[in-house]
């Protein structure tokens, strides 16, 4: 059974930084592309980056480019997302996700996600 749990959310003040994790299991991670997405209060879910499995050809969604960076560590099956100079705009719950690479893009499964963790920036 394909598990996913995400953590390290928080309450940040705009400016501020949160790094999330993602640890992966019930899968062979290591041979996976993984992607981050978002779901704002209201609002659909949103693709906001994507690694492939080796770890290679991060891309980010236009809003966060410059700001968040992904990453993962295949020895411990986890993914990690650095957020940085947050805004209000990325209050979200995020979630991780499998995710397959096609013509440059990453398009993650949106029905096999984790529990999510909440990220709000406020002051």
């Amino acid at each position: 059974e394909v598990q996913l749990v995400e953590s390290g959310g928080g309450l940040v003040p705009p400016g501020g930084s949160l790094r999330l994790s993602c640890t992966a299991s019930g899968f062979d991670f290591s041979n996976n592309h993984m992607a981050w997405v978002r779901q704002a209060p209201g609002k659909g879910l949103v693709w906001v980056s994507g690694i492939q499995s080796t770890g290679s050809r991060p891309r980010y969604a236009d809003s966060v480019q410059g700001r968040f960076v992904i990453s993962r560590d295949n020895a411990a099956n986890t993914l990690y997302l650095q957020m940085n100079s947050l805004k209000p705009e990325d209050t979200a719950v995020y979630y991780c996700s499998r995710a397959s690479y096609l013509g440059g893009k990453y398009y993650p499964e949106y029905d096999h996600r984790g529990q999510g963790t909440q990220v709000t920036v406020a002051s």
